[in-house]
Formats: C-alpha cells, sequence, structure tokens
C-alpha cells in the first residue's frame, strides 16, 4: 500500500519506579562557583539544560542526546521593581536530586514514579535585584519557574511582561493553534482556546489573529527529534500565558490581552514577594514517544486542598449534542436518563435554559428519578454575565462566592455531584481566580466541575481534587455547526493526543454513532468517519467523566458489537503507550485501564494506512483467546472478530496486521501478560 507505516515498537513493558513517596529535594548533590555556568542534566545523561549569562542575559540551551532541541534563549522578566532581564550575573547555584512517586485516577497514568535532577541557579542586579530560576529535569522533561524573594522592603510586585524564551533550531516545522482575537466570536466569548491548528508549517509562518499561540505548542527539530511546550501550575496567584508570534528567531512568553474579559482584570500579573510563577515545561524526545506518555504538568504539582470524597469518574450521555436547545426540557431528559442507565453510564448533564425550560422543582425531581437508576446528573452554568453577551442561563450564579455557595448549598441538597461552567473567554489573573475559586467551594459541598469555553487546564488534575475536565479545543459541537468540521474530524482528532490532550484531559464530547447529525439521524451534516473510528476516539481522547455523543435511536440503528462496547470502555486508565503515527496524519496508542490493554488507531490520510503490531511490545498477552478487534474495512463498513479472523497473518502468528483506509480505524481489545482468565 501506499505511505506504509510500520508501526513495530522495540521497547519492553517498564516496571514502574518506586520512590518515596515525598517530594523533597535530596541534600545538595552539588554548587557551582559565581558566574560559572551550570549544566543540568537528566538522571539517564540524555537530557542537558545549560544555564549562563550572555552579556548580561540570563540564558538557557537545551540538548537531546547530544542534539540542540532550544538554541540559547533569554530568561527573566520586567517589574514595577526593575528588570530582572538584564544586567544579570549568576550569583549562585544548588543542585539536587528528587525522587518520588504519586497516584492520581485522573491523568493518563494511575501511578507515576519521578525521578529528576533539580537545580535553583540565583542571579543577581544591580539596586540589589535578585532572583532565582528552579528546574526539575528528568529524562524527557524539564521545567523552570522564576523563585522572587523580597526586594529590599517591597512586598509585592506586577509583572509587565517575561523575556522568557524559546529559540529553535532552524528548519524546525510546527504544530500550533492561535490565539484568536479578544471579544469575537459567539456572544462575543472568545478567546476560548476553540481555534485551528496547523499542521507542519514553518516558524516565521504569522499567526492569524496576529497574538501568537496557545499552549500547548509542538514543534519537530528536523530530524533532531520533537518538543512539546506548555505551563503547569497557574492558580488564582498569575494569570496564564502564551507564545508570541514568531519575532528575532524566537517564540516569547506573552501575557493575556488587555481586551479580554470585556476589560475587566489586569492583563499583568500582581504576586506577593516572596513568591514564585508558574512552571514552564518542555518535554523532548527523539520519537513521539515521550510526548504522548508525558506526566511532566502533574510532576511539578500538589494537591492545593483536601475533599470530601474523591472525585467521581464516569460515562455519561447528553441529549445537547443533538438534540440542541429543545431537548432541554422535563421528558427529553427524562428519556436521556432512562437511556444512560441503559448503557450502564453513571452521568447525564443537563445544558443550558434549565431553569427556564424546566425550573428547579423539575430539576429536584429529575434528579431524584435519576439517583432512582443509579444516574446522577450534571448541571450546566455559565461562568457569568458580565463579560460576554451570552443570554444562555443561568447566568450570575457562579462569579461571585455569596450567590455561588448558595447554589452550591441548593445543589448538594437534590443530590447533584457535578457541575459544567461555560464561556470563561480570556486568561488573566482575575480569570484564574476564578476558576480556583469555583472549584475551592464546589470542593467544600462535595461537588465536581468540568470547564467549558475555557482556557487549557495546567496541572489542575492533581492539583484540584475535585477538577474533571476541560474542553479548551475544538471540540464535538463543531461537527454540528458545520459540515467542514465533519470533514476535518479525522485531521483534527489525529492532532489531539500528540497536542492538547497529551498535557491535560479533555473533555471532547464525542464518540457519534449517529450518521447524521441530528436527532432523527437523516438530516444534518454528515459524518465522514466510520464507526470503529468514532470508537477509536473513545480510547484516544482521554477524560476521566465522558459525555458520550450517543442517542436512544443508537440502541437500534448502531451496530450492536459499538454499544457493547461503548457500555464497557473505561474512562479512568492506569497507562499509555506510544505506537506509531504522526500528528494530523494517523495515531496508533494503548491505554490499559486493570488487566486489559486497549490498542487504538485512526487514519486520516487519503491513502490506506498498514498497522502491524505486536502485542508483547507493551505487555499484552498475544495468545488471549478472547481478544476482540473492532476495525472500518471502509467508512460504511465495520467488522468485530477475533484478531486471527480479521488480520493477515505473518510470519509470527502473534503479530496484528491490518489496513485502515481515509477516515477509518480499529480498536484491539486484549488482556495484559499474566492476566488472570
Amino acid at each position: 500500500m501506499m505511505n506504509l507505516y510500520t508501526f513495530v515498537t522495540t521497547f519492553a513493558a517498564v516496571a514502574l519506579l518506586h520512590f518515596p513517596a515525598v517530594a523533597a529535594p535530596a541534600q545538595d548533590d552539588a554548587s557551582h562557583d559565581a558566574g560559572k555556568p551550570v549544566a543540568i542534566v537528566s538522571p539517564d545523561g540524555k537530557l542537558s539544560v545549560t544555564v549562563e549569562t550572555d552579556g548580561g542575559v540570563p540564558v538557557y540551551s537545551v540538548s537531546y542526546g547530544g542534539k540542540v532541541m532550544i538554541g540559547q534563549s533569554p530568561l527573566g522578566f520586567t517589574s514595577n521593581e526593575g528588570d530582572f532581564s538584564r544586567d544579570m550575573s549568576i550569583a549562585s547555584s544548588s543542585c539536587f536530586s528528587k525522587e518520588y512517586t504519586y497516584t492520581q485516577d485522573k491523568i493518563k497514568k494511575s501511578c507515576v514514579g519521578v525521578r529528576a535532577s533539580g537545580c535553583i541557579v540565583t542571579f543577581a542586579g544591580p539596586e540589589g535585584r535578585e532572583m532565582s530560576v528552579e528546574w526539575h529535569v528528568a529524562d524527557n522533561d524539564a521545567a523552570f519557574r522564576y523563585l522572587i524573594p523580597r526586594q529590599g522592603g517591597t512586598g509585592s510586585m506586577v509583572i509587565s511582561s517575561e523575556a522568557t524564551s524559546f529559540r529553535f533550531p532552524e528548519g524546525t516545522t510546527t504544530f500550533l493553534t492561535p490565539q484568536s482575537d479578544a471579544m469575537i466570536g459567539w456572544m462575543r466569548t472568545k478567546p476560548s482556546y476553540e481555534e485551528f491548528y496547523t499542521a507542519d508549517a514553518p516558524m516565521d509562518a504569522p499567526s492569524q489573529y496576529g497574538h501568537g499561540y496557545t499552549f500547548p505548542a509542538l514543534f519537530k527539530v528536523g530530524d533532531s527529534g520533537w518538543v512539546l511546550l506548555s505551563e503547569s501550575g497557574v492558580d488564582g496567584y498569575y494569570c496564564g500565558s502564551r507564545l508570541s508570534d514568531f519575532h528575532d528567531g524566537l517564540y516569547t512568553i506573552a501575557y493575556p490581552m488587555p481586551e479580554e474579559n470585556n476589560g475587566n482584570g489586569s492583563a499583568s500579573p500582581g504576586i506577593a514577594l516572596p513568591g514564585k510563577t508558574p512552571w514552564r515545561t518542555i518535554t523532548v524526545g527523539a520519537t513521539l514517544a515521550p510526548i504522548v506518555e508525558t506526566t511532566i504538568p502533574w510532576d511539578v504539582v500538589e494537591p492545593l486542598y483536601g475533599t470530601s470524597r474523591p472525585a467521581r469518574p464516569g460515562k455519561g450521555t447528553w441529549s445537547w449534542i443533538l438534540w440542541q436547545d429543545g431537548s432541554i426540557n422535563y421528558d427529553d431528559q427524562k428519556t436521556y436518563i432512562d437511556f444512560a442507565a441503559q448503557m450502564g453510564y453513571s452521568n447525564v448533564l443537563v445544558d443550558n435554559w434549565w431553569d427556564r425550560t424546566i425550573g428547579r422543582e423539575g430539576m429536584a425531581s429529575l434528579a431524584e428519578y435519576a439517583r432512582s437508576l443509579g444516574v446522577n446528573l450534571t448541571v450546566w452554568y455559565s461562568s457569568s454575565g458580565h463579560w460576554n453577551d451570552i443570554s444562555q442561563s443561568p447566568v450570575n450564579r457562579m462569579d461571585r462566592p455569596i450567590v455561588r455557595k448558595k447554589e452550591m448549598e441548593w445543589l448538594r441538597s437534590i443530590g447533584v455531584g457535578t457541575i459544567k461552567v461555560d464561556f470563561f473567554g480570556g486568561d488573566k489573573q482575575e480569570t484564574m481566580r476564578l476558576y480556583e475559586d469555583i472549584l475551592s467551594d464546589a470542593a467544600d459541598y462535595g461537588i465536581d466541575v468540568i470547564f467549558h469555553g475555557c482556557t487549557m487546564p495546567r496541572g489542575w488534575e492533581r492539583m484540584y481534587p475535585n477538577y474533571v475536565g476541560s474542553e479548551a479545543v475544538l471540540a464535538s459541537e463543531n461537527l454540528i455547526f458545520g459540515q467542514q468540521f465533519c470533514d476535518l474530524e479525522a485531521f483534527s482528532a489525529c492532532l489531539h493526543p500528540f497536542i492538547r490532550n497529551s498535557v491535560g484531559i479533555m473533555e471532547f464530547g464525542g464518540t457519534f454513532l449517529n450518521r447524521r447529525m441530528s436527532r432523527d439521524n437523516s438530516s444534518g451534516n454528515v459524518r465522514r468517519t466510520g464507526d470503529a473510528f468514532e470508537l477509536a476516539t473513545a480510547v484516544l481522547f482521554q477524560n476521566p467523566v465522558q459525555n458520550f455523543a450517543l442517542a436512544p435511536n443508537n440502541l437500534e440503528d448502531a451496530p450492536a458489537e459499538a454499544i457493547g462496547f461503548m457500555k464497557d470502555v473505561p474512562v479512568v486508565w492506569d497507562d499509555v503507550r506510544f505506537i506509531g503515527g504522526y500528528p494530523g496524519k494517523s495515531v496508533v496508542l494503548a491505554r490499559r485501564s486493570g488487566d486489559l490493554w486497549y490498542v487504538a488507531g485512526i487514519n486520516a490520510e487519503e491513502t490506506d494506512l498498514d498497522v502491524v503490531f505486536d502485542p508483547s511490545v507493551i505487555g499484552a498477552d498475544a495468545e488471549d483467546a478472547d481478544a476482540r478487534l473492532y476495525v472500518d474495512d471502509s467508512v460504511e463498513s465495520m467488522r468485530v472478530c477475533t484478531p486471527g479472523l480479521r488480520a493477515r497473518r505473518r510470519r509470527d502468528p502473534r503479530t496484528l496486521s491490518l489496513t485502515l483506509p481515509q477516515n477509518c480505524g480499529f480498536v484491539l481489545v486484549m488482556k495484559a501478560a499474566g492476566a488472570a482468565d
């Protein structure tokens, strides 16, 4: 076949490292002479960060396997207390090793072992200016943040801009999504991290709106490998950041636009001193495996509070995605509760307008009915009403603590355990504070939180125990809004596992089994993808609360095997492995839940994709007699069988070989090696 990809991997299953549970630095391993460059090397010796000054400018560089991945790039910032990006020198440094483990049931791995080299490099400048850069360097990840002491007697600071930049080697290509203009789009709700990606673009290609690019950002460094940039640890004490357009060989950290959120709030973060900035993260690999498998957003943060109960991952349904606003009434919601119960799902999302079309007494009745069937309600809210033109209600219930707590007390009284809060539109510190306040108050009332029309999560899965999802992507609703989104579904789906979903959970709301995007399944936009493709996205897209785009009619008009799969597919995973693919073209990866591996793949290219896969390389049982293969022969034809019945066997009888046409996919479900029958 043309465009042949061979996905035979050579890595073996690696046992999780077991480290001390407390993430405390070991005693200092090394200190360096003032003024000398500081080298920080990963435990395996492949990733190296060099920190130094160049003409008084703090700079750093990153190499992997002896190849430059990020060239000499500026560090520092300017503030109302002076310029910390020039006339600086290295005053001291202290390096140490870190080893620890943590568990997390909301991300791509349930148990994470961390081993890294840490270092704090302190810079001093004129008039007593001082800052430190703290580094965390693991085998495929580097992260850094600024530590800022009190400047003499000054105990607060406003940071106006950062010099923090990233210089990639010539010939690097990009996979980026632009930051939109502020106060545009639906009811002036942007920016909301819902723009198209451009794949394999040159660095000097201007961004669509001229405001740079949102995190995360993926770069292909020629033949040397890949770099993924993002940030983590953003809370109410800072703003969210992005990348500027490419200027003078650099991408630079940029702060929110003053126009965001209708001009409410400052575009420059203010911090108390001593203080710290968020972590900026850099994931590096010779292949895409470290990009897909990274856990750096969560490795460098800690939980900020406890909760009365753990978050409740689970599968759900929602009428709005196919039946739209007209379905937000008592009878249709009751129909979807029945559907969720038939599917064995734990959640039903009741979307906008419920306060007008169902009412509070009706919602209490629905919640009681749902509980009788083992189903929980997720209830929609607008984030506010004073920074956009949204009329979808309820509005003005989540933006201030007095009314918010009263609302959450009512939600708890009727047994609602999850809310979805929508339409934020900005990355200012004031907005980050609102995200945190909603989460913190909800935790006090035993409520989990999903965000939509929002920024991307930045380590929040671990920081906020009751946080269970964010959209922050051109998600499933767009397939309803325009045929062009359906036409590009495969292309977009082949990007998210490498970029957006790599650094944060992604509440996409997808997996359609309707062929047409409408309630009657005979009108509206046409789905271009096969059924097994849609099943594959349930594995490829990771979020602990998944509201799938299924409909009650699918019990009759979708393949019974597809419905059976959607009843059983997990939303909580223990491990992830990259098998193969290329952003925007194809992706094959494996996720493990308990003793089952789910290997999923999709193809977006016009030419057929040949997949060759040896299950033993991920620790799956290649002799599993009960293994099931769901595969599209074409967009209109899905087959389900044991691998031996569908696959073209190679000399090794354990090896799976199959061909995927464009817009088609597959899922292979099999036991982990050593799993009990």
